[in-house]
């Protein structure tokens, strides 16, 4: 897929102990389902759609790894905005 210029993105660091395991892409995937928007989370070159589960687990992103995050679609801003403050939030989780 072509990414289009002037797509809103995020750079997040990963911080939650146990990165994208399991718990935690299902919550991100979850919460990308929620949007209308085209939503890819990429680590390097692999790039994967956010609401696919196993594309989340298959980037194997863990403690300290940048992920890019973008988004296109009418809710695009208001996705990466509830996406970056779940990340913020480590996932729920404790550490």
């Amino acid at each position: 897929m072509i990414k289009k210029q002037n797509m809103p993105t995020l750079d997040i660091v990963i911080s939650n102990k146990l990165g994208l395991h399991a718990r935690a892409a299902a919550k991100l995937t979850q919460l990308a389902s929620k949007f209308n928007s085209e939503i890819f989370i990429a680590r390097g070159a692999q790039r994967v759609n956010a609401k696919s589960i196993m594309g989340v687990m298959m980037l194997a992103a863990g403690l300290g790894v940048t992920v890019k995050i973008d988004a296109s679609g009418a809710d695009a801003d208001q996705a990466l905005a509830e996406i970056q403050s779940l990340f913020d939030n480590k996932f729920g989780e404790q550490e």
